[in-house]
C-alpha cells in the first residue's frame, strides 16, 4: 500500500457512510486555475454530450477513459487522490473513467437517484470495489444542484435500476423505502473541495435553478482484483502512473486540446445516467 493519507477515523466513517468529504482537496490556486481552465477549455466542451432530464433540463457530460498529461489527468493521477482511493478500497486502483459534469445556471439538469454500480455491474464488473471522486470546481449549493446522499445507503448492496423518465434510476419503491432509514445529506462545497464516494450509494441531484454555474470533475476508480470480465466502453485493468501533488500547478493550467480521445454520445451506453 502507497503512502497514507487517511486516518483510521476517516476510513471507519467512509465504512458507516459510504462517503467521505476533504476540503481543500486542492489548494485556492489549483482550485481557480482548474476553474480558469475549464472555462476555456474548447475541446472539452466541443466533445460534450447533451444530456436531458425529464423536464428537459440540460447538462453537457465530457467523458474519457485514460487520464492524460492534462490538468484533469494531474488531478485524477495525483497522490492525494490516488493514495487515498487505495486506502478506501484497500487494493491497487486504476482509473475507470473521468467526466466533466458542467449543470449551467437555469437549465442544468437533475439526475435521479442512482448507485454508480447500478451501471458498472452491467458492464462486467464482479464486485463493488469501486468508487468515484466528485471535484468541485464550482462552488456546489443546494440552490445550483449539489449532490445529495443516503448516508450508509451503501450498506444495502446493489438495488435494481430501470428507467424513469429519460434516465437509468434505481428502483423508486427501494429508493423510498432507503430514506425512511438512511439520512438524507445535502453535498455543499467549496470549489476544490473532493467527495469520495463508494459505488453503491446512493446519490441524486437537483436541476440548477441558480444563477449561478455548477461544474463538478468527477474521477472514478476500480480495483486491479475487479477486472471486467466482459470488454465494454471503459478499461480494463491499466496501471496507472500516480504523479506527485506538485503537478497540478506544474502544467500552469495545460488542457487536452486535440490529444484527448473523448467518448461520443453512441459509444458511452450509460451516458444518460452517470452525471452526478
Amino acid at each position: 500500500m502507497s503512502r497514507l493519507l487517511l486516518t483510521e477515523e476517516e476510513l471507519i466513517r467512509f465504512e458507516q457512510d459510504g462517503y467521505l468529504m476533504v476540503e481543500g482537496l486542492l489548494d485556492p490556486e489549483e482550485a481557480e486555475l482548474l476553474q480558469r481552465t475549464c472555462r476555456a477549455d474548447e475541446s472539452l466542451q466541443q466533445a460534450a454530450m447533451d444530456v436531458k432530464d425529464a423536464a428537459g433540463k440540460r447538462t453537457n457530460l465530457t467523458l474519457w477513459n485514460h487520464p492524460g498529461d492534462d490538468i484533469y489527468g494531474m488531478i485524477a493521477r495525483s497522490e492525494r487522490v490516488v493514495y487515498r482511493m487505495q486506502q478506501l478500497l484497500a487494493g491497487e486502483v486504476y482509473h475507470y473513467h473521468s467526466k466533466l459534469s458542467a449543470k449551467e445556471a437555469k437549465v442544468g439538469g437533475a439526475w435521479e437517484w442512482h448507485q454508480d454500480y447500478g451501471y458498472w455491474y452491467n458492464n462486467g464488473c464482479l464486485l463493488p470495489t469501486m468508487a468515484s471522486m466528485f471535484l468541485a470546481v464550482d462552488e456546489a449549493t443546494k440552490e445550483n444542484g449539489c449532490m445529495q446522499v443516503l448516508r450508509g445507503s451503501h450498506q444495502m448492496g446493489r438495488i435494481n435500476h430501470n428507467f424513469t423518465g429519460e434516465q437509468t434510476g434505481a428502483d423508486l419503491e427501494r429508493v423510498e423505502l432507503a430514506k425512511q432509514r438512511f439520512e438524507l445529506e445535502y453535498c455543499e462545497m467549496a470549489p476544490g473541495t473532493g467527495l469520495f464516494f463508494q459505488g453503491n450509494l446512493l446519490h441524486c441531484s437537483d436541476a440548477n435553478l441558480s444563477d449561478n454555474p455548477r461544474w463538478g470533475l468527477i474521477c472514478c476508480y476500480n480495483t486491479k482484483t475487479n477486472d471486467p470480465m466482459i470488454p465494454h466502453h471503459h478499461p480494463g485493468y491499466t496501471p496507472l502512473e500516480v504523479v506527485p501533488d506538485s503537478a497540478i500547478l506544474d502544467l500552469g493550467g495545460k488542457s487536452a486540446g486535440q490529444t484527448q480521445q473523448y467518448l461520443i454520445q453512441n459509444e458511452d451506453r450509460t451516458s444518460r445516467s452517470i452525471i452526478k
